[in-house]
């Protein structure tokens, strides 16, 4: 890690923030050229009749003026259906007040003066595709024709279960390497899920679990070690500190750094000025899960832990133990004959006193 002496390749915050803010425009403006909104409307609208479907069609007034008489149809590949005295009526693509609509025509006026049209879809022909992951009843999943993608297929799984991370895979049978993924919780990109072409039979969909929210909190803090937070938990940069038993108190650790994956495989560091963000002049960024958030050594703060383990500064005296640090700890004597005069010292460095809030909010988050 730095340690002051070598080049600082970090960039500065802002920079970074101003580089997160045009990868998200640049982002929302791809996904949104590919949004056909006449696509997202055909998965709005009522259900629309089509081949292989089965209905049951009431006719009133056909034999006689209040006779009901019932025929049981199946639609043809040329979305027809072929019904007596008129013989073949096409309603494929219609949804069921047009179909009535227009088998009426077929009758009236040439077949009869009046006739009431009654239409229900007995049998809906369906498309079989099978859902999996965090969904509640993973398995196979019957869609009819205007519930062909993946919103429907993962409500007909029972919904995502509370492991799920509102991201979901699709690969489809026939062109197994073409995956895609898509965050369902996203208006953006779930507007173009709805604008993709229908799934077919045999579509796999994979709903992903949530992976726990880890950062890697080290360097000069009291507790160093990986952090791990529920799925879908915010966490800031000094509420990681915190976590992490903040800032050492015998040192003056002044900056920090972020170490951030980025979704081409490449690490970015960014300096962070940990007094500035404590003081609320530069913002308390948000962590990414992965994010390593690193307090690094500085010759400065070297000397600084050199100086606390060796120099104890007292009112009116400046007082060397030949005693090394270890020493110190393990001794009994000692550290009661310090503990008795720091009852009337003072701290001009701010060794002890430093971060003090950081040290109360780690206090309260310890388990």
């Amino acid at each position: 890690m730095t340690t002051g002496c070598a080049s600082d390749n970090r960039i500065d915050l802002n920079t970074f923030l101003a580089q997160q803010q045009q990868a998200q425009e640049l982002d929302a403006a791809e996904t949104e050229g590919g949004v056909s909104t006449l696509s997202v409307d055909r998965y709005l609208t009522p259900y629309t009749i089509g081949s292989d479907d089965v209905l049951t069609v009431g006719l009133t007034g056909l034999d006689e003026p209040t006779a009901s008489t019932t025929y049981r149809v199946r639609v043809n590949k040329e979305g027809k259906v072929d019904l007596p005295l008129v013989g073949d009526v096409k309603i494929g693509g219609l949804d069921q007040i047009e179909a009535e609509a227009a088998i009426k025509t077929a009758y009236v006026p040439n077949v009869v003066r009046q006739l009431t049209v009654n239409i229900d879809v007995t049998v809906f022909d369906t498309t079989d595709v099978v859902v999996s992951g965090a969904v509640q009843l993973p398995g196979l999943v019957l869609l009819r024709r205007t519930e062909r993608n993946l919103l429907y297929a993962v409500l007909g799984a029972g919904g995502i279960s509370s492991e799920a991370s509102g991201w979901v895979t699709l690969r489809r049978v026939r062109h197994p390497t073409n995956e895609v993924t898509f965050d369902l919780m996203d208006p953006v990109q779930l507007e173009a899920v709805l604008s993709m072409e229908p799934l077919a039979d045999g579509d796999q969909v994979v709903v992903l679990a949530a992976q726990p929210n880890t950062i890697f909190v080290g360097g000069l803090v009291n507790r160093p070690a990986p952090l791990s937070f529920p799925p879908g938990v915010k966490t800031s940069v000094l509420q990681a500190l915190a976590a992490a038993g903040g800032l050492r108190t015998d040192v003056f650790p002044k900056d920090g750094t972020l170490i951030r994956r980025m979704p081409d495989g490449s690490d970015v560091q960014v300096k962070l000025d940990l007094d500035r963000i404590q003081q609320g002049e530069d913002e308390n960024i948000e962590l990414a899960a992965g994010d390593i958030l690193w307090v690094p050594e500085t010759i400065e703060t070297r000397v600084q832990a050199w100086v606390a383990q060796n120099v104890f500064v007292r009112v009116g005296a400046t007082v060397t133990y030949n005693a090394t640090a270890i020493e110190f700890l393990n001794s009994n004597s000692e550290r009661a004959e310090f503990n008795q005069g720091l009852q009337d010292s003072f701290d001009p460095f701010g060794f002890l006193t430093r971060n003090a809030a950081l040290q109360g909010l780690g206090a309260a988050a310890a388990p």
